[in-house]
């Protein structure tokens, strides 16, 4: 999986970290993950511990959208078998398929192809009836791949806000609060579009906390914002947006527009929710993998947010207590976290938030530690790279370091030293993994 290993590898310590990163982003493949979470036996399609009898419906229809779209769709297709009647996924990681059209389309700056994409899916679930069920996939990158304007709106406004949001740092709930209401499909925009179909979602959560409104801007999901709230975030993000997005939302917030639906909207009476993976998918692995190595493992946290290159001081400090105290675990050990850092763009650089996490905790890490990060989707901004391996030799010219970080260039700063951990993509999207190893000697 991950490309130049050996020269990556210069240790037993970033061997073990190399081994964490593969086997975390393996077993979140969609075909491990729906192998494990979903069968079809006896007429009945069963997802986890709940049922659905297909003999019940006319057609199974699956739509939905992702960076990992298409590959869950493949593995669904493997275990549905002739079942699987049609539908459209959208992605920008297409694999073959036999019952399911897959649109290839941008991300993170949506683009025209996603625009035909998104209006293939909406106009699949309006097709939809009470005889249908529509099983309803998205993974992370959902939100930039089904670009789907709501009325007045165009593609070039969708591009303008999403690239703004981008780099005003912005997590990732706020940016997909805008996005919703500059939709016509997301927010639970597409379960209303498809009732009154059978609506079974399922999801490979990208996002803190799993939340499906969150995952994808939440096509299936009630959705807790509102336009206000959508506003407030240009606001508080000073996020200077397109006239068009801006005046869209305001008439949204003075009540000339529908809103979103709720959770108390019946169309969600006959929708249910699955997250098959997420990054505790990935974490458990690594964690396994660290044990099976003869390190004592430690998940810090799944839920690890905030600017990349600050978060990365405190993982930098807690291998330093490790070294020096022994606390919060004993060395050998390898130190677990997930979630999603961001980072505030100010200059014209060459990477992403796993590359300017790896760079600013190399700064102060200690001889004894080595650390992975990466995103798991194997694509970290635009660095070209899923993410950076680094150690106490990586950045000793701090001054050159600290100038990388400040021109948000981390990328080619571990290009230069061979710190780069590239993977192409990956076939799935369960958020960043990092791995801390610190030796025992």
């Amino acid at each position: 999986m991950i490309r130049d290993r050996d020269a990556l590898a210069r240790t037993a310590a970033h061997e073990v970290a190399l081994d964490c990163v593969e086997t975390g982003i393996a077993a979140a493949h969609p075909e491990q993950v729906v192998r494990e979470r979903v069968t079809v036996a006896d007429g009945r399609l069963r997802i986890g511990e709940s049922a659905y009898p297909l003999d019940e419906y006319g057609d199974v229809v699956l739509v939905g959208g992702g960076k990992a779209a298409a590959h869950v769709a493949a593995a669904l297709e493997t275990a549905l078998g002739d079942r699987l009647t049609g539908g459209v996924v959208v992605t920008n990681d297409p694999v073959s398929t036999d019952a399911v059209d897959v649109v290839e389309a941008s991300h993170p700056v949506p683009d025209e192809q996603g625009v035909e994409g998104a209006n293939a899916v909406h106009e699949t679930a309006d097709q939809a009836d009470e005889d249908t069920l529509l099983l309803a996939v998205f993974t992370g990158g959902g939100s930039a791949l089904l670009p789907s304007p709501a009325d007045g709106l165009t593609l070039a406004d969708l591009r303008g806000v999403t690239d703004r949001l981008l780099q005003s740092g912005a997590p990732i709930d706020a940016i997909n609060a805008v996005r919703k209401h500059c939709s016509a499909l997301k927010g639970g925009q597409l379960a209303r579009a498809a009732a009154p179909a059978r609506v079974v979602t399922l999801l490979f959560s990208d996002v803190v906390g799993d939340d499906p409104a969150v995952i994808a801007s939440g096509p299936t999901a009630p959705d807790p914002t509102t336009f206000a709230d959508a506003l407030t975030v240009l606001e508080e993000h000073g996020v200077d947006a397109p006239d068009s997005v801006r005046n869209h939302l305001e008439a949204g917030a003075d009540g000339a527009r529908r809103d979103t639906p709720t959770a108390d909207d019946p169309l969600f009476d006959r929708a249910s929710t699955h997250v098959l993976a997420s990054g505790w998918t990935a974490l458990e692995a690594a964690r396994e993998t660290a044990s099976a190595a003869g390190y004592e493992p430690l998940v810090l946290s799944s839920r690890v947010e905030g600017e990349a290159r600050e978060v990365a001081r405190t993982h930098a400090a807690v291998a330093i207590e490790i070294v020096e105290t022994g606390n919060p675990v004993d060395p050998p050990a390898v130190v677990l976290s997930g979630g999603e850092t961001t980072v505030t763009v100010s200059g014209d650089g060459r990477g992403g938030p796993n590359c300017e996490f790896a760079l600013s905790a190399a700064r102060t890490l200690p001889d004894e530690a080595v650390l992975a990060s990466v995103d798991t989707d194997g694509e970290d901004g635009k660095s070209g790279a899923a993410g950076g391996l680094v150690d106490g030799d990586t950045a000793t010219d701090t001054s050159r370091a600290t100038a990388a970080l400040a021109d948000n260039d981390a990328g080619s700063y571990l290009a230069e030293r061979d710190a780069l951990v590239r993977t192409g993509q990956t076939g799935t999207n369960v958020n960043d993994l990092r791995v801390l190893v610190v030796r025992g000697d």
